[in-house]
């Protein structure tokens, strides 16, 4: 019962202040530990076979912060765009506590076990430690989707790995 109580309260936290970050037009705020740069999620060159591959995900890091009251974990923001007909690879967060807050357009998603799901603007959705995403996707041809990322993660772990394969 704590426990959720501080998580919940560590997600609202860093809800306000990442999205208070977005709204300002100076540089996101962040810590040492931060990303410096946008980084495209890259995937495997298709097959043969295929005639073209849709495009990606890319994930811009916000705020990058040990948490000072829970040894050993992370809190991470960051900003997720899919573009139109984006696609994101199956993978897991490792360890990792998600939020995910639909800022612009929509996203389909599905994660091992859990129908799949249409978000909308101003929608969210949490996955547990250890979840597989199976589904993450841009449905719509012409408008783009952006999502606030929220991670709780141990600290020195990747945030996303791909399932291998993909």
């Amino acid at each position: 019962m704590i426990g959720t109580r501080i998580a919940g309260g560590l997600l609202t936290v860093g809800l306000v202040a990442t999205v208070a970050g977005c709204a300002s037009t100076a540089e996101p705020a962040t810590s040492k530990a931060s990303v410096a740069a946008a980084k495209p999620v890259t995937a495997k060159a298709p097959s043969a076979a295929a005639v073209s591959k849709p495009p990606s995900e890319t994930l811009t890091p916000l705020l990058t912060q040990a948490l000072p009251n829970v040894k050993g974990k992370t809190f991470t923001s960051a900003i997720v765009t899919l573009p139109p007909t984006a696609r994101a690879m199956p993978h897991r967060h490792g360890s990792a506590f998600v939020y995910a807050f639909v800022l612009e357009g929509t996203v389909r998603s599905q994660v091992t076990g859990e129908p799949v799901r249409t978000f909308h603007q101003g929608e969210n959705w949490v996955e547990q430690p250890g979840a597989h995403h199976q589904l993450t996707e841009n449905p719509s041809q012409t408008e783009p989707a952006k999502l606030l990322v929220v991670f709780v993660s141990n600290t020195g772990e990747e945030l996303k790995v791909n399932d291998p394969g993909s």
